[in-house]
């Protein structure tokens, strides 16, 4: 049978870093839920041997049931019946099968109902759900908004809304409107608190609201009356059960068209208040982007795998002028250069996502004692890590996912524009990951403050450490050239003090970084694993083109002549 985990080395590479030992301790509590929990993990082996087997299943149902589906899914899409979403055949099929399999609730605590894993072993299975069908993934991933109410909600309703997802139920983000989209602070969907009910009350209109008609949703609302910026925004849970909100319609999109992405009227629906009044954008909407953002990264690479496999499997099969086209040199270098971004999108995907699992595991013991200075030290470090990498994966993964959907079309010729073949829905699916959840023009407004702050050069520097056979030492010695030029680039955009012409610059100097952090990446995973030495190598001159590109760009832009950087109408 096929297997969409065990047909990827690389898969089970990343799940076995060194780090993992001190994630899976955190995670569990030094093991000590064996004693309450039955199937809790009594070590590391043991927990490593559970993450095996669950993405083992995972990988399965992807290869023999979401990927099956998607065509179909793809060509019925959702539909709105008497105000409510009604999921394609397909959808509900993936959704019966994955909820069967206890795969709903992977990272919440077992006193839910959830498995209780890290984040690493969800991302990887959102990867592979994205490979299946990168529609599908928006209807089980969004399973990551509980994390929200996991860390900010009150036992009762942590009680209430996560044993209902580990059971099967699925969620949504309510946050942007037709006058609201990047710019949350303008949202004006109204609550308003109700004395005689004792529930806060949610009036308006909502747009673009990926599953909009799941069952629990988080909602971002105006709570303040007379605000007008994020100081007056508080989050909700609105539960589906207790009416209020229909479906005005679902949005005709270029792709991902099982995903349902809905318009919604809010009319006196009912709704609880989570945490705090007024930290509903400052605080818990920055918290559960961050997830989100981790999530579109995992799709983003999913993508990239199907990309590159349906383009190499056609490359193989379709001959020209009597021999298959993959052994022309011009088709070749194209699917050299997709498994390079793939493997390079990859490597900083998980980098990224251990990071995270770090400081979400220091973060929930500290809801539960005081943390030791070191432990604290530690937690900031990864927090800091955590935030500067997500916006960098979020940005980067998903303009990798176009460029592989674009030439895995490409090396389809004609054949790729027709339905026939996947990569026409993979190449329409690929092209939200770069404007969800964030542009990638506004990734690298999140990014760019690691670069002004010396953190990426910093982790750069840690890289820079390792340790790699001498037949990699030619390749560490050219980035340890490209971070100097990178370096002297960012001093120079600093050097001017105006914050327009550091915008201006900001998206080449993310991207010297980024590519610079993902080819030692590639090196350090190929100084592990020889199946990752040609990637590597690729990489290496991918990165040399962007760097010197930028670099030049920069030298030959001044401040001192706004022509050179400035557009005008």
């Amino acid at each position: 049978m096929a297997n969409f985990y065990t047909d990827n080395k690389a898969l089970k590479f990343h799940l076995q870093h060194p780090l993992m030992e001190k994630i899976v301790a955190l995670r569990e509590g030094n093991y000590s839920q064996s004693e309450k929990f039955d199937y809790a993990p009594f070590d590391f082996e043991d927990a490593m041997d559970s993450y095996d087997k669950v993405l083992e299943v995972i990988g399965g149902i992807c290869a023999d049931i979401i990927a099956p589906n998607a065509e179909s899914i793809d060509a019925e899409g959702p539909e709105v019946i008497d105000g409510h979403v009604k999921y394609a055949r397909g959808t509900e099929e993936n959704l019966d099968a994955l909820i069967k399999a206890g795969l709903m609730g992977i990272t919440l605590p077992r006193e839910y109902g959830g498995l209780n894993f890290s984040i690493v072993p969800y991302i990887m299975a959102a990867d592979l759900v994205s490979r299946a069908d990168a529609g599908f993934v928006n209807i089980w991933g969004l399973q990551d908004c509980a994390e929200t109410i996991h860390e900010f909600a009150n036992e009762e309703q942590k009680n209430n809304y996560l044993t209902r997802v580990c059971k099967g139920e699925t969620m949504a983000m309510d946050l942007t409107e037709p006058d609201a989209g990047s710019d949350l602070q303008a949202v004006e969907l109204k609550a308003t608190y109700n004395e005689e009910k004792g529930v806060w009350l949610l009036n308006g209109v909502k747009r673009f609201i990926t599953n909009g008609d799941g069952h629990i949703s988080l909602v971002l609302a105006r709570s303040e009356e007379g605000t007008h910026d994020g100081r007056g925004l508080s989050m909700f849970i609105y539960d589906k059960a207790h009416g209020g909100v229909t479906v005005r319609r679902i949005e005709h999109k270029m792709g991902i068209i099982g995903s349902p992405t809905c318009e919604l009227v809010f009319k006196n629906a009912p709704a609880e208040l989570v945490g705090d009044r007024r930290m509903g954008l400052i605080k818990y909407v920055m918290a559960l982007m961050n997830g989100a953002r981790l999530g579109i990264a995992a799709q983003s690479v999913g993508l990239c795998e199907a990309a590159y496999q349906e383009a190499l499997a056609y490359a193989k099969d379709r001959e020209q002028f009597g021999k298959a086209i993959i052994h022309f040199p011009a088709v070749y270098e194209m699917l050299t250069v997709m498994k390079a971004k793939l493997d390079a999108s990859r490597s900083l995907l998980y980098e990224t996502s251990r990071f995270v699992d770090i400081y979400k595991a220091y973060y929930h013991i500290s809801n539960e004692r005081t943390l030791e200075k070191e432990e604290r030290n530690e937690m900031k470090k990864y927090q800091r890590l955590a935030d500067i990498f997500t916006p960098l994966v979020k940005g980067l993964s998903s303009e990798y996912a176009n460029q592989n959907a674009y030439d895995a079309v490409q090396v389809h010729g004609g054949s790729g524009f027709m339905k026939d073949y996947p990569v026409e829905r993979i190449y329409r699916d690929a092209r939200i990951t770069s404007i969800y959840e964030g542009t990638t023009q506004l990734q690298v407004v999140a990014a760019i403050r690691g670069v002004t702050t010396g953190a990426y050069l910093a982790q750069i520097r840690e890289y820079e450490k390792e340790h790699l056979q001498p037949e990699l030492e030619q390749y560490r010695r050219i980035l340890i050239g490209l971070t100097e030029e990178y370096a002297e680039a960012v001093d120079k955009v600093v050097a001017a003090k105006d914050n327009e012409y550091i915008d201006f610059q900001a998206r080449r100097l993310v991207e010297m970084a980024g590519h610079i952090i993902m080819s030692y990446l590639l090196l350090i995973d190929a100084n592990k694993e020889p199946d990752f030495m040609k990637s590597a190598k690729a990489f290496n001159k991918i990165t040399r083109q962007i760097v010197h590109g930028h670099g030049e760009f920069i030298r030959g832009s001044s401040i001192a002549d706004p022509d050179s950087y400035k557009f005008e109408l």
